[in-house]
Parts: structure tokens; sequence; C-alpha cells
């Protein structure tokens, strides 16, 4: 299979995997949600989860590649508040602990320009 054809399934696989995990264990996700968002931060991994399994399956689909590539790139940027509270929260947890927040703030734009290949790759192909 040439890459052009599975970077879309592995992104997809990538959503999916997150999403899942928002249900398998939101208390992990819990935690980093802003305490400036209304409701319940278990509210918010739901959403967020279910969000994550929705654009994995239109990332999935040839037909909705494109429009789902798009808005998983927007989904990106809107997590990446989440990421610095994150990166802010544990500042003073054990090094291992404190690179994988940190890890996380620069992972983001490679995430967003994915999925905006993935998006790009799939024009005219809907």
């Amino acid at each position: 299979m040439p890459r052009s054809e599975r970077s879309p399934l592995l992104l997809a696989g990538l959503l999916a995997a997150a999403g899942t995990a928002h249900f398998a264990a939101p208390r992990r996700f819990d935690h980093v949600v802003p305490r400036s968002l209304p409701g319940s931060p278990r509210a918010w991994t739901y959403a967020s989860g279910a969000a994550e399994l929705a654009l994995a399956a239109g990332v999935a689909l040839p037909r909705t590649r494109r429009t789902a590539a798009l808005a998983t790139a927007a989904f990106f940027v809107g997590v990446f508040p989440a990421n610095v509270k994150m990166a802010v929260d544990w500042r003073h947890h054990p090094a291992p602990q404190k690179a994988v927040a940190f890890g996380r703030l620069p992972l983001q734009l490679p995430l967003v320009l994915w999925a905006r290949g993935v998006a790009k790759g799939a024009e005219g192909r809907s």
C-alpha cells in the first residue's frame, strides 16, 4: 500500500485509539481539561473522545476524508490548551512525566500538518 493511502488510515487509527482511551480510562484525561470550560471535566473527556472517534471514521472513509481531515486539524488546534494546562500542572512532577507533558506541546504542530496533508491528498478524490 502506497504511503499516500496509508497516511489517512494511520491518522484514523491514531484518532480511534485516542478516542477509545478517553472512554476506557477517562480519569487520565479529566485532569487536563482547562478549568475555564463550563461543566464537568468528565463531560469534556467523553465529548472529546466521541469527537475523536467521529473524526477517525470520517478520515477513514474516502468520501468524507477531506472534510474530516480539516476538522481533525482544527481539533488538534482546539485541544492545545489542554496540553498547555498539562505541562503547567506537571512542571513539578518527576522528569519522565514532565518530559511527556512538555513533549506533547511541539507534537501538536506535526499533527496539524499531518491532518492538513491528508486533506490535501484527498482533494479531487472524493
